[in-house]
C-alpha cells in the first residue's frame, strides 16, 4: 500500500492533533482510524497502524510527566504488566469475539465516565482515599480495561483514569500520568501481537508516530502546568465524543434498538 507525500502529511497533521489529546485526556484514536479508514485501510489495519502512534505518543507524554514528578514506576510495574498481557489478549480476541456487543454497550460507560468526571464537585488535583488494595485492583479493573484497549480501544485513557481517580484516590493531575503506564503497557501489548501477524503498516505508522510525539508533548505540559482545569473537561469532551461516534455507525445495536431498527 502506497501513498503520497500529501496524503501522509494529512495523516500525519491529524496524528499531532490525536497526541495532543492522548496526552491528556486519552481517545486519540477516534481522530487517527477513521481517517485511516478514509485513506484506504480496513478495520483491523487502521487499529493495528494506529498502534503505533498510540504507543509514541503515550511514551512522549510518560517522559514529561516522569520530569514532572508524576509517574511512580514502583507501583506502576504490576499494573504495566497486568496492562501489557491483556492488551495482547485483547488483540488476539478481535477475530473470535463480538465487536458489535462491545460497541453497543461503550457509549453508555463513556456517557457515565463523563457525568461522573463533569458533576462531581471534588474532582480534582488532590488525592483522596484509597477504595481498593493496590493487588486488587491490578488484578481486576486493569486487565479488563487493558482487554478493551487492546480489543477496540476509544476511551480506554479515560477508564485508566476514572479507575485511578475512583479506586485508589489519585487526583487528577497524578492518575493522567498513572493512566499514561497502562495505557502504553496495553498499547504496546497489542501492538506486539498485530505486528506479528503482519497488519501493522510501518510507514505510515512510523510518520504519524514522529507527529504523535509532538503533539503529546504539547498536550502533557498543558496537563502538568493546568491541572484538572484543562484535564477534566477534555476527558469529558473526548468520552462524549468518542461515544457519539460509536453511535453514529449505522451497525450499531444500541443505536439499533433506540431508533427501532
Amino acid at each position: 500500500m502506497e501513498f503520497g507525500l500529501e496524503t501522509l502529511a494529512l495523516l500525519s497533521l491529524v496524528a499531532f492533533a490525536a497526541g495532543f489529546v492522548d496526552a491528556i485526556a486519552g481517545g486519540g484514536g477516534l481522530l487517527t482510524v477513521p481517517v485511516l479508514m478514509l485513506a484506504g485501510f480496513d478495520p483491523v489495519t487502521a487499529v493495528a497502524t494506529n498502534k503505533v502512534q498510540g504507543t509514541t505518543s503515550i511514551i512522549s507524554s510518560l517522559y514529561t510527566y516522569h520530569r514532572a514528578g508524576l509517574v511512580e514506576w514502583r507501583a506502576g510495574l504490576p499494573l504495566a504488566i497486568a496492562a501489557f498481557a491483556c492488551g495482547i489478549l485483547g488483540a488476539l480476541s478481535i477475530h473470535y469475539l463480538s465487536r458489535e456487543v462491545l460497541s453497543a454497550l461503550m457509549p453508555v460507560l463513556l456517557i457515565a465516565v463523563a457525568a461522573y468526571f463533569g458533576l462531581s464537585r471534588s474532582m480534582g488535583d488532590a488525592d483522596s482515599r484509597r477504595r481498593m488494595p493496590y493487588w486488587l485492583f491490578v488484578l481486576v479493573p486493569i486487565p479488563l480495561i487493558a482487554f478493551y484497549d487492546g480489543f477496540l480501544g476509544p476511551g480506554a485513557g479515560s477508564f485508566y483514569t476514572l479507575a485511578l481517580v475512583t479506586l485508589q484516590g489519585y487526583g487528577l493531575r497524578r492518575a493522567t500520568a498513572g493512566a499514561k503506564i497502562g495505557n502504553g503497557a496495553s498499547n504496546l501489548g497489542s501492538l506486539l501481537l498485530y505486528s506479528l501477524t503482519g497488519a501493522v503498516v510501518w510507514s505510515v505508522g512510523i510518520a504519524m508516530g514522529m507527529s504523535s510525539i509532538l503533539g503529546a508533548q504539547v498536550g502533557s505540559r498543558l496537563a502538568v502546568g493546568l491541572g484538572a482545569r484543562l484535564i477534566r473537561p477534555l476527558i469529558v469532551l473526548v468520552c462524549c465524543a468518542v461515544a457519539v461516534k460509536l453511535l453514529l455507525d449505522p451497525s450499531n445495536q444500541l443505536r439499533l434498538f433506540l431508533v427501532g431498527g
